[in-house]
């Protein structure tokens, strides 16, 4: 018996250290990340910029809990703001997506008096709670989170959504601008902009689920700001520490804190700030979000002519290749033929590609270099 209470199923591989895009393993085989655990490296294993600003926090501070003035959370909140173009939110911070999602579905029920939460097919939203009561995963849903009050409708179905926020029972819709797990699907601009108005009309909280696609990843800070939308209250995780544990809220002037209604013991700690600052720092200065545009345009473009790509998905670095096929056994071959990293989706035909922002066209190529050969 393990001493691990295993519920991961894993590949065979050791890393033991890792730079830019590229890992070792344990062996001394070096492997392209174009996964980056899940879409949580954005700035580059082992940035400089980023390992020296732990390691000097780490020498004068590590944590304190957030009953004492911690400045750093007031530097990454502002240069957030300043960075997103979303100046009218004040930042809540925590430690996971989940726990993001969670404080977001707390926040939008204390505002309304509501219960009810809109969610859709292949959504994502964590593990926890009401993030997993909203996740279209039946499976990993327990009875003691089926007690909330859900409606997981179909993607840009336009009556369906019509009809549910028509009962006035709705406390808020959580929608993703790119579904991750679920295999990179997007509400269309119009649908997404449908469903602002009916917020704002029937008085429920829009949250925009920007734990995977959001920090850049998309090619703009947000993926809703692809459509022109301006969300209540906006969810964040992954790409904000580059694999140091840290989640945000940003929640819009509408709603009225109040000391108490949310709380967290090592959300926002100093590590996790010094973690946070240092990827946007490196965001602005490589101009890491302009390089995930330009990058996903040209991959668009260079995989749509691979002739068994059925579909080309995803904006920026949030990329998606699908297949008439299942893939399970190509992102295996990928990984102990080519050395390549990627990865799986609900859509089991959907390749998911994930790579650090600050990747380059030389590594993109390879990777579709390796991919001819193992369609072959």
């Amino acid at each position: 018996m393990s001493a691990l209470f295993e519920v991961y199923s894993l590949y065979d591989i050791e890393p033991v250290s890792a730079r830019g895009a590229l890992i070792t393993d344990k062996l001394g085989m070096e492997y392209l990340d174009l996964y980056g655990g899940h879409a949580v490296i954005s700035i580059g294993h082992s940035h400089p910029v980023y390992v020296n600003a732990l390691k000097a926090q780490l020498d004068k501070l590590g944590f304190y809990s957030n009953s004492v003035i911690n400045p750093l959370q007031l530097e990454m909140a502002n240069k957030l703001r300043e960075q997103s173009g979303c100046k009218d939110y004040s930042l809540f911070l925590c430690n996971s997506g989940a726990e993001a999602n969670e404080n977001a579905l707390k926040l939008a029920s204390f505002y309304n008096g509501r219960k009810r939460v809109i969610s859709f097919q292949n959504g994502f939203h964590g593990r926890t709670s009401a993030a997993v009561a909203a996740t279209d995963n039946r499976a990993i849903i327990a009875p003691i989170n089926s007690q909330h009050a859900t409606s997981i409708l179909e993607l840009n179905d336009e009556k369906s959504f019509l009809e549910a926020v028509s009962r006035n029972e709705v406390c808020a819709v959580i929608l993703e601008a790119i579904q991750g797990v679920g295999g990179l699907d997007e509400p269309t601009a119009s649908f997404y902009k449908l469903v602002e108005q009916k917020c704002r009309e029937h008085n429920i909280v829009l949250i925009a689920d920007e734990i995977q696609c959001g920090y850049g990843r998309s090619g703009l800070f947000f993926g809703f700001q692809h459509h022109g939308i301006q969300p209540d209250i906006i969810s964040m995780a992954k790409g904000m520490g580059n694999g140091f544990p840290i989640g945000g809220v940003l929640v819009s002037n509408k709603f009225e804190s109040k000391f108490g209604m949310l709380g967290t013991t090592f959300g926002g700690n100093h590590l996790a700030c010094a973690a946070g600052i240092a990827v946007l720092d490196v965001l602005k200065q490589e101009d890491l979000i302009n390089n995930a545009r330009k990058l996903g345009e040209q991959f668009h473009k260079d995989a749509a002519e691979i002739p068994q790509v059925e579909q080309v998905k995803g904006r920026g670095l949030m990329l998606g290749l699908e297949f008439g096929f299942e893939v399970a056994d190509l992102r295996k071959r990928l990984i102990y033929n080519q050395h390549v990293f990627t990865g799986s989706s609900k859509n089991k035909n959907v390749l998911r590609i994930l790579p650090p922002l600050n990747i380059s066209e030389q590594h993109l190529g390879r990777f579709l270099e390796a991919l001819k050969k193992e369609l072959k």
